[in-house]
């Protein structure tokens, strides 16, 4: 946990005393709801405090909903798309990649023959992407 507090005080993100750990998978389809509405970098962000700098439980549909509306995104269409779970083949598909893939850990960059695991400062993913610029 020490680590992990120190990688996040460098990326200048909260990080709390979590004590649990909870399901994200509604948190992530809607999380790709809300990339194909424009927000899903906010939606990200505002995951990411509620779940590791507040503790709170993201796998409960009335923190998603705070959430989605702190997101600027519409709490309605948010409910709709929870209530009728609309992106849970999106992310089981998503999983199945990233199985297929190897993929066990978040993040995960890789490019060619190359993968990075973990947070990592912006200058090594800059290096990464430097090597196969070219090659695309």
């Amino acid at each position: 946990m020490m680590q992990l507090k120190a990688t996040a005080a460098g990326f200048g993100l909260p990080l709390g005393d979590r004590k649990m750990t909870y399901n994200s998978r509604l948190a992530q389809e809607i999380g790709l709801w809300a990339e194909t509405e424009g927000c899903g970098h906010q939606f990200h962000r505002e995951v990411f405090a509620a779940y590791f700098a507040e503790g709170r439980n993201i796998a409960q549909k009335e923190v998603l909903l705070d959430l989605i509306k702190k997101s600027g995104l519409d709490p309605r269409a948010g409910e709709r798309v929870i209530d009728q779970r609309l992106f849970s083949k999106a992310v089981d598909e998503d999983w199945e990649r990233s199985r297929n893939m190897g993929i066990t850990a978040v993040p995960t960059f890789q490019m060619g023959l190359d993968r990075l695991v973990g947070a990592k400062p912006y200058a090594t993913l800059r290096t990464l992407v430097e090597k196969y610029r070219d090659q695309g």
